[in-house]
């Protein structure tokens, strides 16, 4: 049956009425051929007179909703060829405020149904997002094929784009808003995969920064617990820039996210032993979160050896270790080997003399895998204006030197010279 229902649009028929005409006998099958001829006649007349018209919008709005009553009767093969051509109806809109309202039209209807034909939704989608030349409608045709790639449980075939926000945000020239609807709506995709925990940390954390001190906080206090629980679950991620963020910073003076906030504090700022006295006061908080303490007590381990490497003095001793991760002497080295495998720290262990030299801190920066602090602060600024300083000096002995050399380098060619020419006016 379905190979006979096939749409094949001849020369014979235009292809929008050859649309209208096949759904809309589709639609009315079952009616009996009195009640359903009337209606098949009346929908292809209506789609006549909006093609003779040109109210290419009516027409739109009429093949979508014959298109929709009949998608669990047809094949995939059919369903996409009628949407082919509904979707190119874009093409023939008198002006851009008709292409807004009928790509609405259009992908409204493909996500009625999401979990019916998901991955040949979103091919349908694309297809309308690649015929659409409208910045702003193609924004609006990515967003739900964002919902749809969720609902739908096909957010495999959408995750891909990910990789080319920054020009599509271009292209699309949309508000801060529309930003953060997409920010967080992406952010929700990821979350469906267990495995992309980073790249959703990553775009909560974009979304959050889209709000100021001038900002209604207020709608990103949860999104912004949320970022906070995510962070600190997370075994790999070692690094996140949400405590200076205003929707973040605002938990801190809540009186039922404060704790929240503080434990993100304790994971950015300090070392175990805090934690191990927020643990004591606040476990009931860990508990609602569905937090592990042993998960918590192990990453806090890894960031306080990180901060004990962050000394300036390169070295660690054994016994420093021991105290300040809380751990017996015969598992310092298996700590130390943890980080280095987690490419926290670059170091070797010095067994004689019972310390670790460290050549360098490899703590994971959230984006693009650079090295970074945990914070970064006023304590990492005045680190850092040090080591400039210190990196100044250095680089103006070596000048002073070169030049030096080069003073007397002059003067010995000079002295040679002048001893040549002496030497000639002898011989002569």
């Amino acid at each position: 049956m379905e190979a006979m229902t096939t749409i094949v649009p001849t020369s014979e028929e235009d292809p929008f009425l050859a649309v209208v005409r096949f759904t809309s006998q589709l639609a009315w099958a079952d009616a009996g051929p009195e009640a359903a001829e009337p209606e098949i006649i009346r929908l292809c007349r209506e789609a006549e007179e909006s093609i003779v018209a040109g109210k290419w919008l009516e027409l739109a709005s009429l093949m979508v909703t014959s298109a929709e009553l009949v998608s669990s009767k047809i094949s995939e093969k059919d369903l996409e060829c009628t949407y082919t051509i509904i979707c190119s109806l874009v093409k023939n809109a008198n002006s851009a405020e008709d292409v807004l309202e009928m790509v609405k039209a259009i992908s409204s209807k493909v996500f009625q149904q999401p979990s019916d034909k998901a991955s040949l939704r979103l091919k349908i989608l694309f297809n309308l997002y690649n015929l659409v030349d409208h910045p702003y409608a193609r924004f609006q045709v990515y967003m739900k094929a964002l919902t749809l790639a969720v609902e739908g449980k096909v957010a495999e075939y959408i995750v891909p784009s990910f990789e080319k926000i920054d020009s599509f945000l271009k292209e699309w020239s949309v508000d801060t808003k529309d930003q953060r609807q997409l920010f967080l709506a992406i952010a929700n995709v990821l979350r469906e995969n267990k495995s992309l925990v980073k790249e959703s940390l990553k775009f909560l954390t974009k979304y959050l920064a889209t709000f100021s001190n001038e900002d209604a906080l207020d709608e990103a206090k949860e999104e912004a617990v949320r970022a906070i629980i995510e962070f600190v679950k997370a075994s790999s991620i070692f690094q996140c820039d949400l405590l200076d963020l205003p929707a973040v910073a605002q938990l801190e003076k809540d009186a039922k996210y404060a704790p929240v906030y503080q434990l993100l504090k304790i994971f950015l700022t300090q070392r175990l032993n805090a934690y191990m006295e927020f643990q004591a006061a606040n476990a009931e908080c860990l508990q609602t979160y569905g937090l592990v303490d042993e998960e918590c007590v192990t990453k806090m381990r890894l960031l306080s050896l990180v901060d004990l490497a962050s000394d300036e003095s390169g070295k660690i001793p054994y016994t420093s270790i021991k105290d300040t991760l809380q751990v017996k002497e015969e598992e310092v080295e298996l700590w130390i080997v943890k980080a280095i495998t987690a490419k926290l720290i670059d170091c070797k262990m010095d067994q004689m003399n019972q310390v670790v030299i460290v050549r360098q801190l490899k703590l994971s920066y959230l984006q693009d895998n650079r090295y970074s602090e945990r914070e970064f602060g006023s304590k990492q600024w005045q680190s850092l204006r040090t080591k400039l300083a210190t990196w100044r000096d250095n680089i103006g002995n070596v000048i002073s030197t070169i030049e030096s050399n080069k003073v007397t380098e002059e003067g010995s060619q000079a002295s040679s010279a002048s001893a040549a020419t002496i030497q000639g006016l002898g011989v002569r």
